[in-house]
């Protein structure tokens, strides 16, 4: 992958990271990772984080969940540069370290991890069964996979709303539902699967996104990020609210257990 194919540059990650916080490149910030995490004791464990993006979620899990060591692992450079950007600034390296990988299978021995994690990114991700094994195989038994992502209602054609979202939104989305990750994390024998939904939570926070585009921020937002950009992203928060509120986009928590 080159630079200009990166899918998040500087202009991107800047923009998402006034409308979700410093470091975070999906909305509700370290409160909706506490959410994922629920349940889930971290303390000294080894913790792969896929997707991390510009890393405050990777380092979130040692700071705040007090996990021994974490990989973040992401396929693009300018996540990469500015995850370890802000890793080397919190003074976290010994326990921290992020890895930039290319697609395809995990550079990681098997049972390496006790908690694998990944926060609104294996989207990115097309094929499911793969994902589902390489995450088994990574995980020491009895570990869990704890994830947030964006999933599609059903398995069909996406109604004429929902491909207008995706082709705003110019990301290499891969959708899946959850009927379709539930028959991939059972098929590489996980047990204790459960995916719970969360549209509710997240059309709320989509519609007070919107709001403050269209309102109060606006002025701003322009001013750091141009009228032109900004135009883009109300066009894209628009479409994306009415299929979060339709259903058809229904962001789910996903947990799994690897037997011990």
């Amino acid at each position: 992958m080159t630079v200009s194919d990166d899918l998040y540059d500087d202009a991107h990650i800047a923009f998402l990271e006034q409308m979700w916080g410093e470091g975070y490149l999906s909305p509700g910030g370290p409160e909706e990772v506490s959410r994922v995490l629920t349940g889930l004791d971290l303390a000294g464990k080894n913790v792969l984080d896929i997707g991390c993006g510009s890393g405050a979620i990777t380092l979130s899990l040692a700071r705040d969940h007090g996990a021994g060591h974490v990989v973040g692992v992401d396929v693009e450079t300018p996540v990469c540069d500015a995850a370890r950007s802000r890793i080397a600034a919190a003074g976290l390296q010994d326990r921290v370290s992020i890895k930039q990988v290319s697609p395809g299978p995990f550079e990681f021995d098997d049972q390496s991890f006790d908690v694998v994690f990944s926060k609104d990114s294996i989207i990115h991700i097309p094929d499911k069964d793969f994902l589902s094994a390489e995450v088994f195989r990574v995980l020491k038994p009895g570990g869990w996979f704890a994830a947030s992502d964006w999933l599609i209602a059903h398995d069909d054609t996406p109604s004429e709303d929902m491909q207008h979202y995706i082709k705003l939104e110019a990301l290499d989305f891969a959708m899946a539902s959850p009927t379709r990750y539930a028959e991939a994390l059972h098929g590489v024998g996980f047990q204790d699967v459960t995916l719970s939904r969360r549209n509710a939570w997240d059309a709320q926070v989509g519609e007070q996104e919107l709001a403050s585009q269209v309102g109060p921020d606006r002025s701003d937002l322009e001013n750091k990020h141009a009228a032109s950009c900004i135009a883009d992203q109300i066009k894209t928060w628009t479409a994306m609210v009415k299929v979060l509120k339709s259903g058809e986009h229904c962001p789910h928590h996903i947990r799994a257990q690897r037997p011990a």
